[in-house]
């Protein structure tokens, strides 16, 4: 007879963690709360304060580290071009001058 396996949502997860932050209760109680064991419950708790900072940060620094690499693609496509286009005006010169 195997028992089935209890999952969590993300949400359920992020309930548990805070309570955990808080430190209202203690490690016992939430488990017992929400049969979960100690353990899942401060890896959660580890993940929740890891991906906190990122609720936090600038958006448009992160915008403008994607455009920045962009730029640099776009400008490495013009010195490409550029490079084809003087080459083909040297070869049409030998055919038709």
């Amino acid at each position: 007879m195997s028992v089935k396996r209890k999952r969590y949502s993300a949400v359920e997860k992020a309930k548990i963690a805070l309570e955990a932050i808080k430190g209202e209760l203690t490690m016992a109680q939430i488990t017992s709360k929400y049969s979960v064991q100690a353990g899942q419950v401060n890896n959660w708790k580890k993940r929740a304060l890891a991906y906190l900072p990122d609720a936090f940060a600038d958006k448009s620094k992160e915008e403008m580290g994607s455009g920045q690499a962009e730029l640099a693609g776009l400008y490495e496509q013009i010195g490409r071009l550029k490079v084809e286009n003087d080459f083909l005006k040297k070869k049409s010169e030998v055919f038709h001058g």
